[in-house]
């Protein structure tokens, strides 16, 4: 009775915007253009549907070999997300398993885009390339020009007349689908985010802190001064009057549109923010390096609380193992199967040899360690750390360096797993 008590208040009180879904940082935001849904993709390889209405985790779904990336929704509801493993899989609301697969890129997709119409998505990619794929399977297009490695950021003109893209090069390349490719601006430092306008103008940033507004169609472009500090995502708002701006010190900058003015800086954490989004009713979105979603009003600049799962229900326990153990709730729980959870669970752990959960796709780094959890073995990956003590997972690095803490959280573990 405790437990549902506590998930109760969790779900009712303003403390539940401190809750995470993610157990790493949050790369990709993107939300539904009826604004009923909000998708994000993170570090820890999966991509999780949230439902805004109803504060909580819709489904938590997993296809990619590494990083989740880059996130987009069709114009019908469905979404595409884009991978470290250089895939893209397509999704239905309510499906588990990816509708198709797009495979050709051959390094990470750092961004992708779906055009109005529904029928086709652009990537970009570290591989140097650009990519139009009909939605419906079929050959890609393949665009090449970007003299480095890495095309970070892809949109679409708002009549699906061409696509548009930025790079480390310090480029923005309109590429046509019937027409000569050309350069729309040159920083002259490395570009990691873009936004189209509706009124198919541009907004470019990246490395030095400075936002570029393309005009429709080209030409002499306008800077915004956002500070000195690398920006890493853009957005712009449905109606082309809000631009966003993500730093790397974790600030979001707010400009009004067309002229430019500078708003509202809002101010989280002091982490990364590495994706934002807005939605129709002009709230705007973040995720960062601190693993969760937030809500933001850019007029006022208030924070309006995060995407809330509950996952954190299970760490509720007053024994002292249980606020260490809340880092870890957001991946794991200590009872139920692996559903909804980014790790999987972690009942019954002791004396269990590692990967061999049933329902969780374990790396296959993984699965050729002879690891058997006692209360040595998980004291070991928390004191070397997991990158050290099982090297090729995919659990974000963390370690309890505290010898009180770590007892309180064996002794917890014990305790709530079943042995």
């Amino acid at each position: 009775m405790r437990l549902i008590v506590a998930l109760l208040l969790v779900l009712a009180s303003p403390a539940a915007a401190e809750l995470r879904g993610h157990g790493g940082p949050v790369k990709a935001i993107a939300v539904s253009p009826d604004g009923t849904h909000v998708v994000s993709g993170s570090f820890d390889q999966s991509a999780i549907l949230w439902s805004p209405a109803r504060g909580a985790a819709e489904a938590v779904l997993r296809a990619h070999e590494g990083a989740v990336d880059a996130v987009a929704f069709l114009p019908d509801g469905r979404f595409v997300t884009g991978g470290e493993d250089g895939r893209i899989a397509l999704w239905h609301p309510g499906g588990r398993e990816p509708a198709r697969m797009f495979a050709g890129h051959e390094a990470r997709v750092a961004a992708v885009a779906a055009a109005q119409d529904g029928q086709r998505i652009a990537s970009a990619s570290w591989d140097r390339t650009v990519r139009v794929w009909p939605v419906d399977g079929g050959e890609p297009r393949v665009f090449q020009g970007h003299t480095e490695n890495a095309v970070n950021a892809v949109g679409w003109l708002p009549d699906g007349s061409a696509v548009v893209s930025a790079g480390y090069d310090g480029t923005v390349r309109l590429w046509p689908l019937d027409g000569t490719p050309r350069v729309l601006l040159e920083a002259g430092f490395p570009l990691n985010a873009l936004a189209v306008l509706p009124d198919g103008g541009i907004a470019a940033a990246g490395a030095e802190g400075t936002v570029f507004l393309i005009p429709p169609g080209g030409g002499t472009a306008r800077r915004l001064d956002a500070g000195t500090a690398p920006l890493i995502t853009l957005a712009a708002s449905r109606d082309g009057t809000r631009l966003a701006a993500g730093g790397i010190r974790g600030s979001v900058a707010i400009w009004a549109l067309p002229e430019g003015r500078l708003i509202r800086s809002l101010t989280g954490p002091g982490l990364p923010v590495w994706a934002a989004a807005f939605a129709p009713d002009g709230v705007l979105w973040t995720g960062g390096s601190d693993r969760r979603v937030r809500r933001w009003d850019p007029e006022t600049g208030a924070h309006l609380g995060g995407a809330v799962t509950g996952l954190e229900e299970e760490a509720s326990s007053d024994h002292p193992g249980a606020r260490v153990f809340r880092a870890c709730a957001a991946c794991h729980t200590l009872k139920g199967d692996s559903a909804n959870r980014a790790g999987p669970t972690l009942a019954g752990l002791f004396g269990r040899r590692i990967a061999t959960v049933p329902d969780y796709p374990f790396s296959e780094a993984l699965r050729g360690m002879d690891i058997v959890w006692t209360r040595e073995t998980v004291a070991k990956l928390f004191t070397l750390g997991p990158a050290t003590y099982t090297p090729g997972t995919k659990m974000p690095e963390q370690v309890v360096g505290n010898a009180q803490d770590l007892g309180a959280l064996l002794d917890f573990l014990e305790r709530e797993t079943g042995g």
